[in-house]
């Protein structure tokens, strides 16, 4: 789903993305002319890969979003959440796959590895 920056007004805007098993819903509200507030939550169920066995497994996900999303390039600032879609379009799809990616990419265990107490080796 896209959203052309300037079509999203300075009052919150609802939307739903589901994508597999992964649903995106939130809203969008302008904050300043180059700003806009994503908030919202990512809910379903993640197909995750164990690090320790490599067994697939499936994890609930239910987890806040909240991120600044800017139309300009953003030198310096303490926000660490913030993407920019220079050609002014919002791509909520693409939000919604780099969220799910990098939770993918984490250290995940299955419930078997969770509770086993024995030590392993983890590279950094």
């Amino acid at each position: 789903m896209k959203i052309f920056f300037d079509k999203v007004s300075y009052s919150k805007k609802p939307f739903k993305l589901r994508v597999d098993n992964i649903t995106l819903q939130g809203s969008l509200e302008k904050k300043d002319y180059h700003k806009v507030e994503l908030d919202g939550e990512l809910s379903g169920e993640l197909e995750l890969i164990c690090y320790r066995c490599g067994e697939q497994f499936y994890k609930p996900l239910k987890s806040p979003l909240t991120l600044t999303l800017t139309d300009r390039v953003v030198e310096i600032s303490d926000d660490l959440d913030i993407i920019e879609f220079l050609d002014g379009v919002i791509d909520l799809d693409f939000i919604l796959n780099s969220e799910v990616s990098s939770i993918q990419n984490y250290y995940n265990l299955c419930s078997n590895c969770k509770s086993e107490n024995r030590e392993f080796e983890q590279e950094f």
